[in-house]
């Protein structure tokens, strides 16, 4: 899928380099950071949104 996103010339010079130096495309480079982005981001268990019946005795459901 393309995307279009607008990045600012130290961006992309940044970018290029690291694909210079990496002898890989500007996309893969994008590619992998984004990547990385989700992983760090990505909520990986349900139970991270439990929230409102965590700390209570009394179950949620019999309430």
């Amino acid at each position: 899928m393309r995307t279009l996103v607008d990045l600012g010339e130290t961006q992309v010079q940044a970018l290029d380099d690291l694909a210079r130096k990496d002898k890989r495309s500007r996309a893969a480079v994008i590619r992998e950071a984004i990547e990385e982005y989700l992983k760090k981001h990505r909520v990986n268990d349900q139970h991270d949104a439990f929230g409102l019946w965590g700390d209570r005795k009394m179950d949620g459901l019999a309430y």
